[in-house]
């Protein structure tokens, strides 16, 4: 066990009366991140004992919807990369993959022609 190592990430929340985000910031000392902004995330966790996904989901009201979309495409795309990764399922990450791409043309991020 003494070769184990301890990683710590941390997220603050700061909400208004309604519990609703205003600002989010994360730290990672072994990444060299220090109170590092941002305006939404998603954190999901396996949960062995109940065989499910606990999550949670969070935004700040500054988020638009067009960052809102480059968000949910983006983090589709690495959950795809994490998948290929974990599993070496490369069929399967590949129709995700498609389904990405199908996804920002119907939300319109890709530049015009």
């Amino acid at each position: 066990m003494s070769d184990l190592k301890k990683s710590e990430i941390k997220i603050e929340v700061l909400t208004n009366e309604n519990n609703v985000p205003q600002k989010l910031t994360w730290s990672a000392e072994d990444g060299g991140i220090k109170d590092a902004d941002a305006k939404a995330m998603f954190l999901a966790l396996w949960d062995p004992a109940e065989q499910k996904a606990m999550r949670i989901d969070l935004w700040n009201q500054e988020m638009s919807v067009e960052e809102m979309r480059q968000f949910f495409h983006q983090t589709l795309l690495t959950m795809a990369d994490s998948f290929e990764r974990a599993t070496g399922e490369h069929k399967i990450t590949a129709d995700l993959r498609d389904y990405c791409h199908h996804f920002a043309d119907k939300m319109g991020l890709f530049p015009p022609n």
